[in-house]
């Protein structure tokens, strides 16, 4: 690694804080645990001194400022998790495509998928190991940066939002050319979901291998897919990863860490996800807590929901939201977090707000039920 030795993925320093592992496992905890989408993001001036001249996919390359950016919110919040910083698109490189991030604009690829016969141009067997190798070694080596403080997360993007990028060359309103391929390419659209479900499975496989303790799966797209196409198109896919990372991890005595899966605005198929093999189902912002519970039982802990815009009100009401939410929720079987990423406009000290009024608000309703 850059100007030092490698680390290995073994030895790693005693866990301090497993609040948010045994929330994720359905056990009882003092607190609620919390952590936010995007806490390693530009509202932190650090974040932004420290990418500042560097371009946005040499970060992701370079573990050791991963390292860096990973650990920035944990020296200002005292969150309960830390998620690894990288980018969904990571897995569509290591397939052979190229993507650029375009200022003020977002990640462009190059030359995104026209016609089914590109799909002849993606790279058929990836070697996780060799293309996505420095996204594990950034993992190892915050794992034992963390000193055991709190957890690590390892995540990944899921077929269908992968797949929507890989078309539509970038982000869209309405995924068009992405979703015209379900209706006119069925079979290819399968063959590409196929291809991206088996290299995410050894990719999150791999990131367990290098030290992640839990993993988070982005359907951020899935709000495009009506509930027959989610059927379809996501779903399989969504299980397949489960029980494929699940699988694999048994076979080479990896720990079965908790899986979490996000799929925004898929409302409809809450139940669905809730029996898809994931011990924590993340809830966007646009659901009532009572309704989720509802719809996802007592099996599975639930992850959310804060409207991130709630974060620009003043902190005494982001105080009031959160007593709310943690009133619709429960205290147990519940991750607090925002229903979409940190936007980097935000203030820090709006965010401490938050995550000091998740564990204020909670140790006090345990205290008094």
């Amino acid at each position: 690694m850059e100007g030092g030795e490698r680390l290995l993925p073994k030895g790693f320093p005693k866990l301090k804080n497993d609040t948010f592992l045994r929330a994720a496992r359905g056990e009882e905890t003092e607190h609620t645990p919390v952590w936010c989408m995007r806490q390693a993001g530009r509202y932190l001036p650090e974040f932004r001194e420290a990418r500042a001249a560097q371009d946005f996919f040499a970060t992701c390359r370079s573990p050791k400022l991963c390292c860096e950016l990973t650990l920035q919110p944990l020296r200002r919040f005292p969150l309960d998790a830390a998620i690894i910083f990288s980018d969904i698109l990571v897995v569509p490189q290591a397939l052979g495509m190229e993507v650029v991030m375009v200022p003020g604009k977002g990640p462009t690829f190059t030359e995104p998928l026209k016609e089914v016969e590109d799909l002849l141009k993606l790279r058929q067997k990836v070697d996780v190991t060799a293309e996505l190798g420095y996204v594990f070694q950034a993992i190892t080596l915050t794992r034992h940066s963390l000193e055991g403080r709190v957890p690590l997360i390892g995540f990944s993007g899921a077929p269908w939002t992968l797949m929507s990028y890989m078309i539509e060359g970038g982000g869209s309103t309405t995924m068009a050319k992405a979703k015209s391929w379900l209706y006119r390419h069925p079979e290819a659209s399968h063959r590409l979901l196929r291809l991206l479900a088996d290299v995410v499975t050894d990719y999150l496989v791999g990131q367990v291998a290098a030290g992640a303790q839990a993993l988070q799966l982005f359907e951020s797209h899935a709000g495009h897919l009506g509930p027959e196409q989610f059927q379809d198109f996501a779903l399989p896919y969504i299980r397949d990863i489960a029980q494929g990372v699940k699988s694999k991890l048994k076979e080479a005595a990896l720990p079965l860490v908790p899986m979490i899966i996000f799929a925004k605005d898929a409302h409809y198929a809450l139940r669905d996800l809730a029996h898809a093999g994931y011990e924590v189902v993340g809830l966007d912002w646009t659901i009532q807590p009572q309704e989720a519970r509802a719809q996802t039982g007592k099996d599975v802990t639930l992850q959310g929901n804060l409207d991130p815009c709630a974060l620009y009100a003043p902190k005494e009401k982001i105080g009031e939201l959160v007593k709310k939410m943690l009133e619709g929720f429960g205290t147990q079987r519940y991750i607090a977090n925002l229903g979409h990423g940190l936007y980097p406009d935000m203030s820090p000290e709006h965010v401490g707000a938050f995550v000091e009024a998740v564990h204020a608000h909670s140790r006090h309703i345990n205290k008094h039920s």
